[in-house]
């Protein structure tokens, strides 16, 4: 098994991330320096997924301290200010993006009256430490994960929780790898995910690059699939977990849901611990990003819609609790998620 390509990276004080909107045609990496060129990069899904995006925000604050590290004690903290501000407008679903700014924020409010350069030099390691905490955290996800996975399982998955929507090994694909390199046998069958394909582009690369056995399939397949007795069970990632257990995830995940429970199939949450909002209350309440036309109406430099016809393009949809077999974290399965253990789960962290 090949090792994964680096999401996100610290390279000689820039924030190094691999450009996802160029796979798999391309191998291409954007080097930034302040955390106006993070926040566009994550606006624009060079980068994407709940805990890249946690990651990538970390070092988005990082890298405009470091910038910053000549200036005024008023002037580093305005600047640095409006930076946390810019960071977290970039997306609004994925609750590790406030998560990680969070942690940034304490470390600087915990010694704000230190000279600017102390201060990015904390904030760097605090970074790093989401980071590495967020491999591990993978890890450990997938070993507890692939105990879920029965030889020769063929598996569903939607959208892309890898590596790439990672530090490192991904979520969904976490387990899938871990299961695979616990010697279990195991074919995926990746959805196309409309309308930006992150399952073509990315889980099919991923895999592919992994040797395990992936099929590509549209969106509108999986059904038929399930119904002919060809899916065991389904594995995605999420972008926040209400208190109550429901999911947001990419956009398609709860009809797949619906599906799965028709059928009687397993249907698995793969997230840290970092992913769960115990702040709302249902999914209801969970903000869904909606996104710009032109990626409904056509592909890159293609466009098949006609001109001026309206397109309603959300995000994320949310599937509720009673649909999860199971959420898969680092601290632990949790099966048939509710607010009582969700409340446990994240007291033992």
């Amino acid at each position: 098994m090949r090792t994964p390509l680096q999401t996100i990276a610290w390279v000689d004080g820039h924030v190094k991330m691999l450009d996802q909107r160029r796979l798999p045609g391309s191998v291409d990496y954007l080097l930034f320096d302040d955390a106006a060129g993070v926040a566009e990069a994550i606006r624009t899904l060079a980068i994407r997924g709940a805990p890249a995006i946690g990651c990538a925000a970390a070092y988005g604050v990082a890298v405009e301290a470091r910038r910053l590290r000549g200036a005024s004690r008023d002037d580093f903290s305005a600047t640095l200010a409006h930076a946390f501000e810019r960071l977290a407008a970039s997306r609004p679903t994925a609750v590790n993006l406030f998560w990680a700014l969070h942690r940034m924020r304490a470390v600087w409010s915990t010694g704000a009256s230190d000279p600017p350069a102390t201060i990015a030099e904390r904030l760097l390691l605090e970074a790093h430490a989401i980071l590495a905490e967020d491999v591990a955290a993978n890890r450990r996800m997938g070993d507890l994960g692939a105990a879920l996975v029965p030889d020769d399982a063929r598996i569903l998955t939607h959208c892309n929780a890898g590596a790439l929507a990672t530090a490192g090994h991904g979520t969904a694909l976490g387990v899938i790898r871990s299961a695979a390199a616990a010697g279990k046998r195991v074919a995926v069958f990746a959805d196309e995910t409309r309308p930006v394909l992150q399952g073509a582009r990315l889980t099919a690369w991923e895999l592919q690059q992994d040797g395990i056995p992936v099929t590509l399939l549209p969106d509108v397949a999986a059904g038929h699939l399930m119904a002919r007795s060809r899916i065991d069970l389904v594995i995605v990632g999420a972008d926040r977990v209400a208190a109550n257990g429901d999911v947001a995830n990419k956009i398609g995940t709860f009809p797949l849901a619906v599906l799965a429970a028709r059928h009687g199939i397993p249907f698995y949450v793969a997230c840290p611990v970092s992913t769960l909002d115990l702040s709302i209350e249902a999914g209801s309440a969970i903000p869904i990003e909606e996104r710009g036309r032109e990626e409904v109406a056509g592909y890159g430099a293609e466009t098949w819609a006609p001109d001026g016809v309206p397109v309603f393009n959300p995000a994320f949809d949310v599937t509720p609790a009673e649909l999860v077999t199971a959420l898969i974290t680092e601290a632990g399965v949790v099966r048939k998620p509710d607010r009582a253990s969700l409340r446990a789960l994240v007291g033992s962290t």
